[in-house]
């Protein structure tokens, strides 16, 4: 029995794949906050590198090539192997196969690379010198950090504070890359002021470390801002992880019935799951796609369809999407890189349209799940992957029960070797669900309605 599936180098996908192009319903436009009318490129491109601009207003090319100094630094770690659960499957007594693909073997321990080493390659061919972004659990901040020292430029990363805080090896490990980290929010910004001084002891948001590195790199010369979620440039660049994993079911002889990716942003869940997801479009399959996120943030399961702004303090163009609010303070869950409040625009417009479901899952269950995997499968799993697992686990009980041998495919997005003290305190008894009310929800949309308008 085969467990591991890699492909060779020569067989590294040499386009990304972007769905925008092939939708059958397209995304709402992002807007101008202050004209109302669709963002141009050359607006973007104050904030981002006008190549990652460009990406994102893309909706007629299918395929975009990945630059070839892009490619070569993607064979450090790529082809990830796709692994088939044998181990797993028969703790749970399921007839499901069960497979993963496993994005922790990157050099930073994640899936965020894919999109680091493209953005990073952008800026320094367009002669930026200094990149800003935010980041939750620290799986992106380290890869920007990691990205943007091959490339030769100097990062900034606003850190969500709870995680700075919970988190002190993922902000060692970007200081030795050479990025610059500060606890979000800080007080080296208007934004992070004016949050500060309405709430002293705020533990912050990816809502609020976003308004912090656009506010930087709007006011720093020769700068620039990126993002490891939610827009479509950034899932354009994840696609990388569906596409070889599509070859490489074809190696195991099998094809998804469903695939599952944990659920902050989109990053890792478009990325496993496009690629897929375009033979549902052309009819060809009739695979089943689940977002899996947190209990403590349910843009899907308990926001609403609306234009929002992707940061707290309202710096960013308006966007379409499932949200909670752009005020909506998670819960200090340990998955941190789940905790945004919206959701990508291209998903949205997915969920909309009926091609994904959600499931909202508490933290106790996603960790009770990574203990599982961790000792059936030998990987401890990060807090965020543990959300998929967990999704996973539920669909093959389902089988167990009807008998079904369905194949299920799900997005190990990241190790958790640097998230012990969150196993740690799961171990002992002192982890809660960290649930949200279902008033506080209500306030927070109903807060959104009012700045923005029905």
């Amino acid at each position: 029995m085969q467990k591991r599936f890699i492909l060779p180098e020569d067989q590294i996908p040499k386009q990304w794949y972007n769905i925008q192009a092939e939708m059958p319903n397209k995304p709402l436009p992002m807007l101008n906050p202050g004209t109302k009318q669709p963002v141009t490129v050359d607006e973007l491109s104050h904030i981002f590198s006008r190549a990652a601009s460009e990406q994102e207003l893309n909706t007629t090319d299918a395929w975009i090539d990945i630059p070839e100094p892009v490619r070569e630094l993607y064979k450090y770690y790529r082809s990830t192997p796709l692994v088939r659960a044998y181990g797993l499957e028969k703790a749970l007594g399921t007839p499901a196969h069960i497979y993963f693909k496993n994005e922790s073997v990157s050099p930073v321990g994640s899936h965020k690379l894919n999109s680091a080493l493209p953005q990073a390659y952008y800026c320094a061919q367009e002669g930026i010198t200094n990149v800003t972004t935010e980041t939750g659990a620290g799986q992106w901040g380290t890869a920007l950090s990691y990205a943007a020292k091959v490339f030769g430029l100097e990062a900034a990363v606003y850190m969500v504070k709870i995680s700075y805080e919970q988190k002190p090896y993922r902000r060692s490990i970007m200081q030795t890359y050479g990025a610059q980290v500060i606890a979000s929010p800080s007080m080296s910004t208007r934004a992070g002021k004016d949050i500060l001084t309405a709430q002293p002891n705020y533990q912050g948001s990816l809502g609020t470390a976003i308004s912090e590195a656009v506010e930087l790199a709007m006011n720093t010369p020769n700068c620039r801002y990126s993002l490891g979620s939610v827009l479509n440039h950034v899932v354009l660049h994840q696609s990388i992880i569906g596409l070889e994993a599509e070859k490489q079911m074809e190696m195991a002889g099998e094809y998804p019935d469903l695939v599952i990716g944990c659920f902050g942003g989109g990053s890792n869940f478009g990325g496993i799951s496009f690629p897929f997801m375009r033979h549902v479009f052309s009819g060809k399959k009739k695979t089943k796609f689940l977002a899996a996120e947190p209990s403590a943030c349910p843009k899907f399961t308990k926001g609403i369809y609306h234009y929002d702004f992707g940061d707290e303090a309202g710096y960013t163009p308006l966007i379409a999407m499932y949200t909670l609010g752009h005020t909506f303070q998670p819960a200090n869950i340990h998955a941190g890189g789940l905790r945004y409040h919206g959701a990508g625009m291209i998903i949205s417009q997915l969920y909309k349209d009926g091609y994904l479901s959600a499931v909202d899952i508490p933290q106790t269950e996603t960790f009770k799940a990574g203990l599982l995997f961790s000792q059936t499968e030998s990987i401890i799993p990060a807090p965020e992957s543990c959300h998929a697992i967990a999704a996973t686990i539920r669909e093959a009980e389902k089988c167990k029960k009807t008998g079904e041998e369905k194949v299920i495919l799900f997005n190990l997005s990241g190790h958790g070797l640097i998230d012990i003290a969150a196993y740690d305190k799961y171990l002992a008894g002192d982890l809660t669900d960290a649930t949200v009310s279902d008033e506080y929800i209500q306030k927070s949309i109903a807060e959104l309605k009012a700045k923005l308008g029905e």
